[in-house]
C-alpha cells in the first residue's frame, strides 16, 4: 500500500481508499477513491506539489486532475504563503482571490480573509452565496446592498469587474428599499414605490431620505391594514436627525390611488 493511502470499507463491506498527507506538521486531508490507483496518484500529485515548485496555479489543466480544483488551490496556497485555508483561497500581497470553480476567480480585500476562510462561496447563476447559521448569505450583503437591488441603478462596479470585489471598487449608489434614482430633465430625483399586485408609486421626491421615509410610512400603512404577516423591511435613515425624520414621515401623504388600492384589496 502507497504512503498516504488507507484502505477501509464502507458499513456494505465495499472497499475504499482515503487519502491524506502531512506537510509542515499539517495533516490534510485529500479525499477517498473506490479505485486504489486514483487516490495513489492524488497522493503523489499532492506531494509534487507541496515539496516543489513544478506546477504553478495555471498549471491544473496540464495534471492528471486526480486532486480536485478546490484541493489544488488550497494546497498551492499552503506550498506558497505558509496558511492553511480549508476553502480554496491564494494569498497575495494586498489582497487574496477566492476560486470558486475552474472559472471563477474572485478577489476579496484581506478585511475579509477570515470570514472566506470559513465560509465556502457557492453559486447558482448569477447568485453568489454562503451558508451562514442555516441561513443562505448573499455575498454582496456584506457591502450593505439589499438582496433585491439591481446593479448599474442601486450599486456599481467601478471598474466595470462584478468580480473584484474589493471595496474600494463598489459603489453604493442607493442603500434604501422600495427608492429608485431618476434623471427627470436633467436633474435627479427619487421615486418611492412599494409592492402590492404589482409596484406602485408613493411618490417622487427630491431628497433620497425623504423617499425612503415614504417608503417606511407605505409599510406601516400596509402593515396596518392589509397583511400584518407579510415581510416588508423598513429602512433605516441615516445622516438625518430624529427630529426631521419624524418631521418628514408626518408630512408625507400617501397617494389617495395607494389608499383606494389597498381597501380594495381587503
Amino acid at each position: 500500500m502507497s504512503t498516504g493511502v488507507f484502505q477501509t470499507n464502507k458499513k456494505d463491506g465495499t472497499t475504499y481508499y482515503r487519502v491524506s498527507i502531512t506537510y509542515k506538521n499539517k495533516h490534510i486531508s485529500l479525499g477517498s477513491s473506490e479505485e486504489y490507483e486514483t487516490a495513489r496518484s492524488r497522493y503523489e500529485l499532492a506531494t509534487s506539489i507541496l515539496r516543489n515548485n513544478r506546477f504553478t496555479l495555471k498549471d491544473y489543466n496540464n495534471t492528471n486532475q486526480s486532486l480536485d480544483y478546490e484541493k489544488w488551490i488550497i494546497l498551492m496556497n499552503f506550498r506558497d504563503n505558509g496558511l492553511y485555508f480549508k476553502t480554496p483561497i491564494y494569498l497575495s500581497k494586498h489582497f487574496f482571490t477566492y476560486y470558486v470553480d475552474r472559472n471563477l476567480e474572485i478577489e476579496f480585500d484581506v478585511d475579509d480573509l477570515f470570514f472566506y476562510s470559513t465560509h465556502k462561496i457557492f453559486k447558482r447563476g448569477n447568485y453568489l452565496f454562503v451558508n451562514d447559521y442555516g441561513m443562505q448569505l448573499n455575498v454582496l450583503t456584506r457591502y450593505g446592498i439589499r438582496n433585491y437591488a439591481s446593479k448599474g441603478k442601486d450599486y456599481i462596479f467601478v471598474d466595470s469587474n462584478q468580480y473584484n470585489m474589493k471595496y474600494e471598487n463598489i459603489e453604493i449608489v442607493n442603500p434604501y428599499t422600495g427608492v429608485e434614482k431618476v434623471i427627470k430633465d436633467g436633474s435627479t430625483i427619487y421615486k418611492a414605490k412599494i409592492h402590492l399586485q404589482g409596484y406602485v408609486t408613493i411618490g417622487h421626491y427630491k431628497s433620497i431620505h425623504k423617499a425612503a421615509i415614504a417608503y417606511n410610512k407605505a409599510v406601516d400603512f400596509m402593515l396596518r391594514y392589509v397583511c400584518p404577516a407579510k415581510k416588508y423591511t423598513k429602512n433605516y435613515v441615516d445622516n438625518i436627525s430624529n427630529d426631521e425624520a419624524e418631521y418628514f414621515y408626518t408630512s408625507i401623504k400617501l397617494p389617495e390611488y395607494l389608499i383606494k388600492l389597498v381597501r380594495l384589496s381587503n
